[in-house]
Parts: C-alpha cells; structure tokens; sequence
C-alpha cells in the first residue's frame, strides 16, 4: 500500500511540493497505523506497526524513519547532544535533518554532493573546506562505501573534530575482510559485488575500525542485540564511534 501511494503522488505532484508537505502528508498516512504496540523515538508516535519495506527494514509511517535513523537517534540521546555542540552531518535523512534542525542550543550543519539530501552544504569528505578542529561531532552513517579514497576522508574527519570530538560511523557490514576492488567500476559491477550500484566496498567490523585507528581515533565497537522491537530496531546491529584523542 506504502509504495503504491507513493508512486502516484510522485505521479501527479510535483516533487518540490512532497517534499515541502511531507510532514502533513504522512501526519494523515500515518492515521493508519496509529496504536500502541510500537513507538517511533524520533517522532514519537504510537503505533500498531512500521512499515514493512520490501528489504526488511521497518519505517516510521509518521517520519519516516528507517531502522538506523532510529539506532543513531537513540545513540545521540545517550549524551553525545549537549548544549553548544557543534555538528557536521553527512547526508542526513530528512526525519534526522528536521529533528537536529528543531533542536535548541547546538550548531548543526548538514552537507551533501550528490544533492540527493537536505543539505545546508554540499562537502567533498575528502577535501573538506573548514578549518581545523571545527566541530565536536560528527556524524557519517552510510557514507564511507560510497568514496573511493575513504582513507583521505578519515583524515578529514579527523581533521575538522575537536580533540576529544568524535564521529559516529556505520556502514554495510561483512563477515571476513574488508572487499574492495578498484577494477569494479560500472553501476552493474558495483551491484552484483557490493551490494548497491554506487557502492566501493563492503567493509568488515573490525576492518572500518582498523582503518579508522590508522588516521588517528581511538575507534570504540558498539554492538547491539537482542530483539528491540518497540522502537522497530534491528536485532543485531553494529555502530562505531571514532574519538579523537
């Protein structure tokens, strides 16, 4: 039902108009699913269900959330948002972007090139153009597989954070090493290997974390599981954040 209503607004509205009334439009969808056995932690709203996606992910009706939306929302509210925080974010979900954007008394500022996000700026990660030691902050989820020289954009993280600042990073995971071939280059190629057409790599836990240790963080594995079906969270799921000593 989900998909099919989205494929005819997107039909007969113009895409700056679902954008700007998204909020209102999925206020009245999300009716639909209202109830009390599940609660979205960015939005808030009760519910008898998520949305059931095609992948296995479950979305907000409300928000519009996805599974990691909710995991880094969760991770932010256990102290990593606090007064006067200064916030680089990498191509933010719109849920995310509107909640950080709405929340008083830190500095945040979304960016992304492809300018397929909402986004205050459009960075290169690896040529980033600020100063050093910017931000206290910084947040690169599902990025990192989509640059070629990921190295360089480690070291740019690290350079724009403040000592002690640090970086929440996720990707798609893998069992073994990290897979990467520069030989893969068509969208077809990258599909079939990794997952996605504009991926790089599939990286492992611990080789992200190696990665991350070799520009300098003091990388920390944190590992959730266990079922967390109330706020629809995935029952096994990995988050690294980089700390810059």
């Amino acid at each position: 039902m989900y998909q099919a209503l989205k494929s005819i607004l997107r039909r007969v509205l113009p895409t700056g108009f679902l954008l700007k009334n998204e909020p209102a439009l999925r206020s009245l969808y999300a009716l639909f699913y209202l109830g009390r056995q599940f609660e979205c932690n960015i939005c808030g709203t009760q519910l008898r269900t998520f949305i059931n996606m095609k992948n296995g992910d479950k979305m907000c009706p409300r928000c519009g959330s996805l599974q990691r939306d909710r995991r880094l929302w969760g991770l932010l509210q256990t102290g990593l948002l606090r007064d006067n925080i200064s916030i680089l974010d990498f191509s933010p979900s719109r849920c995310l972007y509107r909640k950080l954007k709405q929340t008083k008394g830190i500095r945040y500022t979304s960016t992304d090139l492809s300018g397929h996000f909402f986004a205050d700026e459009r960075f290169d990660i690896t040529a980033l153009p600020v100063g050093d030691e910017t931000y206290d902050l910084v947040i690169c989820f599902h990025v990192l597989e989509h640059i070629e020289d990921d190295r360089r954009a480690m070291q740019e993280l690290y350079r724009v954070l403040k000592p002690n600042g640090a970086a929440i990073v996720q990707t798609p995971f893998r069992e073994g090493d990290i897979y990467e071939n520069e030989a893969i280059k068509t969208p077809e190629e990258r599909l079939l290997h990794f997952g996605q057409e504009d991926h790089v790599r599939v990286y492992s836990v611990a080789g992200l974390r190696e990665r991350l240790q070799s520009c300098g963080f003091d990388a920390l594995i944190m590992e959730y599981s266990g079922a967390e079906t109330r706020c629809g969270l995935k029952s096994d799921d990995v988050v690294l954040l980089a700390v810059k000593r």
